[in-house]
C-alpha cells in the first residue's frame, strides 16, 4: 500500500465513518435515564458512563499455551495468557455495562513473539498468494477490537507483512508518530474516533490516538530505513491532541506503545524518549488517559498531573501476553452544552481468573494444531544431552551453541566487506536453568527454548578495553567469596537482584573470573589466541539487540558503532543453523573459554 497522502486521508476517514456507522446503530443505555424535571425543582445532572477496555504486548498469543514447552503456560505466580481468555473477561465487562458503553483497544506488539506468530509470518505467511488470515487477526476481530497502536515488534518481520496485516484487521492499526520517510505524513491512521450514543443530550465522541517507540528506528533499521521514520511521542501529541478536541472528541484517550518511567534503553543515539506516556500526560494537555505498553510491567493505575492544566490524566498498563485486561471507567456529566469528564478510574482484571472462550478456541483450532505439529518437527540430532542447569557458574556446551550460531552468523553477514578480517565473538546468556537439547532426536521447541526472549542480532565494534569493562560488568552477577571459603551454587550467583539474562558469557576470548576479589576488579588472564589482549585492538561483538541498545546498561556496547543488524529472531537463526547442519556434536564447537577462579584456583 503506497504510503501517499491521498490514502492516508481516505484510510482515516474511513476509520471514522467505520466507527460512526457502528456506533450509529447503538440504543440508548438502559442504566443512564435522563432526569425528568417536576414544578421548579432543578433537573438533575445528565450523566453517562462508559468503559475503554485494554490490552498490550499480547506477542503472538492466542491461546493459554507455550510453544517452546509445548503444554500449558504457567509461570510461578500462576498467570495465564492469551486472546481467548482476554475474550472471556471483554465479554463479561460488556455484559455488565453495556456492549454500547464499552470500546476495546490495545497498545501493540501483537504479531511477533510466539511460534504460532512466526508461523504465519515466515512458514505459511499471511503476505503470500491467497495466503492464510493472521491468528492474531481472526481472533482480535472475532473479540470486536475497536483500534489498536502499532508496536515496535509489529516491523520485525518487514512492513509487507504488517501492511499484510493491518488489511486483515477489521479495526485500524493507530501511529500518529510513524510517519512516511519522503513526505513525513502519517504512514498509518494517526487516531479513531468512536460515538458512544448516550440516553440524554449529544452523543459521546470518544477519540483514540495511537502513538508507538522511536526505537523502531534502531531495532528495525534494516526494515525501516529510508522508508519510515518515528519522532517522539509527546512532539506528536501535541500536534494531534488539539485537532481531535477541534474535531468534537470529548475524551481523548492515547495508546501508547511506550512504557511510563521517562527512560530509553539506547542511550543518546536517537533523540527521543522511549519510555516516554509519562512523559505525554506530564506535557500535553487535553489527554485523559493513556493505555500504557511496551515495557511488560503492571501498573493497575498511575496517575500524572499535567503541568499545564494540573488536572490528572489516568495510565494504566495491563500486563503481557493478555495476563491482564485494564479498564479505564468514565464518567461524564453533561454542562454548559457539551459532555465534560467528571471522573476517570483504571484497575486490571486478571486473565487467570476465566476460563478460556471457546468461540476463540474453536475459530483458531486449526492453527494451534498446524503450529504444535510444526514445533514437535525433528530438525536434526545431537550427539550428548546438554543442559543450562551448571551454566551460570560455568562454560557450559548448551550456550556455545548459542555463540557459535551467532558469531558464524554475524562473520557470514561481514565476509567480503571492511569488517570481514576482524576477529568475531559472541555474548549469550543462561536465559533458563531449565533448556536442554536431549541426546538424539532434537526438535524445534528444543532449539527454540534455549532463546526464549524475542532478541534479534546485531554486530558491534568494540576494541579490547571496552571488552575488558564489559566483562568486568558483566561478573558482577556472582557474590564475592573468599578463597577458603565453602562455595554454595545457591547463593553464588543474581548479585545485588542482578537477573540471569543480566550475566554475558562471552566467547572467542579465555578468561577467568575471581569471584574473591571486588566486583570491578575480577577479570583475570584475558587473552586472545593465547596473547593478553591489547586494549587498542578491535573485535567484533556478536550480540542481541537487547543488549545492544542499552538493555542491562553494560558499559560501551550501546554507543559503539553497529556493523551490522538481523530482524529475525536469534532462536529461529539457531533453528535454521541445525536443521543445516543435521547434527549437533558439542565436541566440534564445545571450549572452556571461561572459569571462576580464587586467586587462582578453580573454583569447580
Amino acid at each position: 500500500m503506497p504510503l501517499n497522502r491521498r490514502t492516508f486521508l481516505e484510510g482515516s476517514v474511513a476509520v471514522g465513518a467505520g466507527a460512526a456507522l457502528t456506533a450509529g446503530a447503538v440504543a440508548p443505555a438502559e442504566a443512564h435515564g435522563p432526569g425528568h424535571g417536576h414544578g421548579h425543582r432543578p433537573k438533575p445532572a445528565r450523566r453517562y458512563s462508559f468503559t475503554v477496555m485494554g490490552t498490550t504486548d499480547l506477542h503472538g498469543n492466542v491461546f493459554n499455551w507455550d510453544y517452546f514447552t509445548d503444554k500449558e503456560f504457567d509461570d510461578k505466580a500462576h498467570n495465564d495468557v492469551g486472546l481467548a481468555k482476554i475474550s472471556t473477561l471483554v465479554e463479561r465487562v460488556r455484559k455488565e455495562k453495556g456492549r454500547r458503553n464499552t470500546l476495546l483497544i490495545d497498545a501493540g506488539d501483537t504479531i511477533q513473539g510466539t511460534q504460532l506468530s512466526y508461523y504465519y509470518a515466515k512458514v505459511d505467511p499471511i503476505t503470500a498468494r491467497r495466503g492464510p488470515v493472521h491468528p492474531m487477526a481472526q481472533a482480535m476481530n472475532a473479540i470486536g477490537y475497536d483500534a489498536a497502536a502499532l508496536g515496535n515488534h509489529e516491523f520485525n518481520y518487514g512492513i509487507p507483512v504488517l501492511r499484510k496485516f493491518e488489511e486483515q484487521c477489521d479495526f485500524p492499526l493507530l501511529g500518529a508518530n510513524a510517519l512516511d520517510a519522503k513526505t513525513l505524513r502519517p504512514a498509518f491512521a494517526p487516531y479513531s474516533m468512536h460515538r458512544l450514543r448516550t440516553p440524554c443530550g449529544r452523543d459521546v465522541k470518544v477519540a483514540v490516538l495511537g502513538l508507538t517507540n522511536p526505537g523502531i528506528a534502531i531495532w528495525d533499521k534494516a526494515n525501516v530505513g529510508g522508508k519510515m521514520v518515528f519522532p517522539g511521542l509527546e512532539e506528536q501529541a501535541a500536534k494531534w491532541v488539539p485537532k481531535l478536541r477541534s474535531m468534537g472528541a470529548d475524551v481523548v484517550v492515547v495508546s501508547a506503545h511506550s512504557g511510563s518511567s521517562g527512560t530509553s534503553s539506547y542511550g543518546d543515539q536517537l533523540p527521543y524518549v522511549e519510555n516516554a506516556a509519562g512523559l505525554v500526560a506530564e506535557q500535553v494537555p487535553g489527554i485523559d488517559a493513556i493505555l500504557v505498553g511496551h515495557a511488560h510491567t503492571e501498573i493497575p493505575e498511575y496517575r500524572v498531573a499535567n503541568e499545564k492544566t494540573g488536572k490528572d490524566v489516568v495510565l494504566s498498563e495491563p500486563l503481557k501476553w493478555g495476563q491482564r485486561l485494564t479498564l479505564f471507567d468514565f464518567d461524564l456529566v453533561w454542562e454548559k452544552g457539551r459532555w465534560t469528564v467528571e471522573k476517570v478510574g483504571a484497575q486490571v482484571l486478571n486473565s487467570n481468573t476465566v476460563e478460556e472462550d471457546r468461540k476463540i478456541v474453536r475459530l483458531l483450532s486449526d492453527e494451534h494444531r498446524k503450529v504444535v505439529a510444526y514445533v514437535n518437527q525433528v530438525i536434526g540430532t545431537s550427539t550428548a544431552a546438554m543442559t543450562t542447569a551448571d551454566a551460570p557458574w560455568k562454560d557450559e556446551p548448551i550456550i556455545d551453541l548459542i555463540n557459535v550460531v551467532q558469531a558464524e552468523t554475524v562473520k557470514a553477514a561481514l565476509a567480503g566487506g571492511a569488517y570481514a578480517g576482524l576477529p568475531v565473538l559472541s555474548q549469550a546468556s543462561c536465559f533458563s536453568r531449565t533448556a536442554r537439547i536431549p541426546a538424539g532426536q532434537v526438535t524445534i521447541k528444543d532449539a527454540a527454548g534455549l532463546y526464549p526472549f524475542e532478541n534479534t542480532l546485531e554486530a558491534r565494534l568494540l576494541t579490547g578495553a571496552q571488552l575488558k569493562d564489559y566483562l568486568e560488568f558483566s561478573a558482577r552477577y556472582y557474590v564475592r567469596t573468599p578463597a577458603g571459603a565453602p562455595v554454595d551454587t545457591a547463593k553464588l550467583t543474581n548479585a545485588d537482584g542482578t537477573p540471569d539474562y543480566n550475566y554475558d558469557a562471552v566467547s572467542g576470548l579465555t578468561y577467568e573470573i575471581d569471584i574473591a576479589k571486588e566486583a570491578g576488579a575480577r577479570i583475570v588472564n584475558l587473552a586472545f589466541e593465547g596473547r593478553p589482549v591489547d586494549p587498542a585492538a578491535k573485535f567484533v561483538l556478536a550480540v542481541n539487540n537487547y543488549r545492544a541498545s542499552g538493555g542491562g546498561a553494560f558499559p560501551h556496547v550501546a554507543n559503539a558503532p553497529q556493523l551490522w543488524a538481523d530482524s529475525d529472531e536469534i532462536r529461529n537463526t539457531i533453528i535454521r543453523w541445525v536443521q543445516a547442519r543435521g547434527t549437533v556434536d558439542p565436541g566440534q564447537f564445545a571450549s572452556v573459554d571461561w572459569r571462576l577462579t580464587r586467586d587462582g584456583v578453580p573454583v569447580f
